[in-house]
């Protein structure tokens, strides 16, 4: 990465602090991801944006700024990313998968809390995140109570807007969530200066549908018997598309599917034949929390699916702008897109997860489920009862785990994993017949 302290000390960084975490990252990622054996070639560019990730990209949204563009930030895929875009912004995911934010974070929240919200509330607190320091207005949402809380925290320290969400679906709920939805168009409104039109938004509407397209293209390969790329390239690749420029990742995706594709053709796979193959189910894996997939992948099975919000949830529904002649109606095509069939444990009862996760599973072979949550987040992990239940009934093994972003419970991790998989199906059993993904 060059050098980037000046623009960095533009943004009001800690530097000495920063530099710590910049120190960390590169020997952590490649004990993660270059330690893997037949890797893609176009996992090189994702690689790439992982080491620019604080440096290239960050410049790039300044130079946005500079041109009279708006860069909004958001921990939730409920913020529709459309209407940021048709309003002239752009949207990146902010930072919270790292412990070294917790500590900052617990200055001002309680420590039994989530670690994805103490580290999002850290690295602001902290001054070591450049996508904080950048953002003319953080967008917060009310998915649980700790995070509806946080909020006004953060907002003593940044421009901050809460979505209100419902907590049912239903008809009530619908009308709740496209009420807040008109309310933050207003709100966004404001913050770029500029008006939504129906062009523009359709337009939006199209860019936002084809990266959903390219991941869900990514994702099929991953059905095939000859997995052509390991869970955690692909986890890596999806937390990409949360920071990285739309028209690019696109291409750059569209590249990667097209090898992985020709790789299920050849037979070409990156784990022995036989694996068994897992689904991760649960809460969100945000930069650079690669914990849990680093363990499942080095334990004897294969990740070929993730239902969570930087997984499934993000990519499978497309927004139905049939019929559509007027940015109302465009408007409740996209709130209709995430109300619908976005499946949170914020909504209760969730029945829809559980019949995705049963889907998925029949679509993926998958050999058992690993419900993957993090320490305090109360709605999951509440709701993995009702999730192992649902999966009982269907003979589905299910594993739930619980744990942080902290190093030290690694060891009994593997332990339990390893002993999961064990118990899936013999391990002699002959490798199934599936299908090759669409071209």
């Amino acid at each position: 990465m060059a050098d980037y302290h000046k623009m960095w000390k533009g943004l009001n960084m800690d530097l000495a602090t920063h530099d710590q975490l910049c120190a960390a990252l590169p020997p952590a990622f490649e004990q993660v991801f270059l330690t893997q054996q037949d890797r893609p070639l176009g996992m090189d560019y994702f690689n790439m944006v992982i080491a620019e990730v604080h440096g290239l990209r960050i410049q790039e949204l300044l130079e946005h700024k500079a041109r009279g563009g708006k860069i909004i930030g958001s921990f939730c895929i409920y913020v529709p990313e459309e209407i940021v875009l048709a309003l002239g912004g752009i949207m990146v995911g902010l930072c919270a998968g790292s412990e070294f934010w917790v500590p900052a974070g617990e200055q001002v929240l309680p420590r039994n809390l989530c670690p994805l919200i103490k580290a999002g509330i850290g690295a602001k607190v902290s001054r070591t995140c450049p996508y904080f320091q950048s953002v003319d207005l953080i967008v917060g949402e009310n998915t649980c109570d700790g995070k509806k809380k946080a909020w006004e925290v953060l907002g003593d320290m940044a421009p901050t807007y809460v979505m209100d969400l419902p907590n049912t679906k239903g008809e009530s709920g619908f009308s709740l969530f496209r009420k807040s939805m008109a309310d933050l168009v207003k709100k966004l409104e404001e913050v770029t200066g500029n008006r939504l039109d129906f062009d523009r938004l359709n337009s939006a509407i199209e860019t936002v549908e084809r990266k959903r397209a390219v991941l869900a293209r990514l994702y099929e390969t991953r059905k095939a018997q000859s997995i052509p790329i390991s869970g955690l390239d692909m986890l890596l690749a999806s937390q990409v598309a949360f920071y990285d420029d739309a028209e690019r990742f696109i291409t750059q995706a569209t590249d990667l599917a097209k090898e992985c594709e020709n790789r299920v053709k050849a037979g070409q796979t990156v784990f022995p034949e036989g694996t068994r193959r897992l689904l991760v189910t649960g809460t969100p894996i945000v930069v650079p929390n690669w914990k849990v997939h680093k363990i499942i992948e080095t334990s004897g099975a294969a990740v070929v699916v993730e239902e969570n919000c930087t997984g499934t949830r993000y990519f499978e529904s497309r927004v139905d702008t049939s019929g559509a002649s007027t940015v109302e109606q465009l408007i409740d095509a996209i709130a209709h897109r995430y109300f619908d069939r976005i499946h949170c444990a914020c909504f209760s009862p969730n029945e829809g997860r559980a019949d995705d996760v049963i889907r998925l599973v029949k679509e993926y072979d998958v050999d058992g489920v690993v419900g993957l949550n993090l320490s305090f987040c109360t709605t999951y992990q509440v709701e993995n009862e009702k999730m192992r239940h649902r999966l009982q009934s269907e003979g589905i093994p299910f594993l739930a785990l619980e744990t942080d972003y902290a190093a030290g419970d690694e060891g009994q991790l593997r332990t339990r994993i390893e002993a999961f998989i064990e118990s899936l199906t013999p391990p002699c059993r002959p490798i199934r017949q599936g299908k090759e993904p669409h071209q």
